[in-house]
């Protein structure tokens, strides 16, 4: 694992502190679950054992994603971001591209949420946007070409 810091709003660590905590409630009842198909011993109980191990791994697993992510985070100042006058992480933007007005708010990798509108820092359109200014335009390479995207608001 790395040591590199994760970008974080205030929102996005309480919800993965919400998540954290229903894993840490999930792994007893996977360990119930598991410790049930052992004294069972019937095949029906071998197949319940190997989905309890499956989700154990998968829980135990996210645990300690979530635990790494929120030993690293940086949280976000979004008053500070709003008062820089250029996209940062943090940043509500609202960009032109081809006569349509989008809206995109600039987060670390863990909130992700395009379909939502919040893009990662670390996305090809994040990239593009952070450190601009109102009034600037950026190519940005996506998979379907290159498109062009030119700042209206940073909030």
């Amino acid at each position: 694992m790395t040591d590199k810091p994760v970008p974080l709003t205030r929102e996005g660590k309480a919800k993965l502190e919400q998540e954290l905590e229903q894993l840490r409630i999930r792994r007893r009842e996977v360990a119930e679950l598991i410790h049930n198909a052992q004294e069972q011993g019937s095949s029906q109980a071998d197949a319940e054992y190997d989905d309890a191990k499956l989700e154990q791994g998968r829980v135990e697993g996210r645990i300690l994603e979530i635990e790494d992510i929120l030993r690293r985070a940086k949280i976000i100042d979004e008053e500070a971001a709003h008062a820089a006058g250029r996209v940062v992480v943090g940043s509500t933007v609202q960009v032109e591209q081809d006569g349509a007005v989008r809206t995109y708010k600039i987060v670390g990798p863990p909130e992700a949420d395009p379909l939502n509108g919040k893009i990662s820092n670390d996305s090809p359109v994040g990239t593009a946007l952070l450190g601009k200014a109102v009034g600037d335009v950026v190519s940005v390479n996506v998979p379907k070409g290159v498109i062009k995207l030119k700042v209206l608001k940073i909030d």
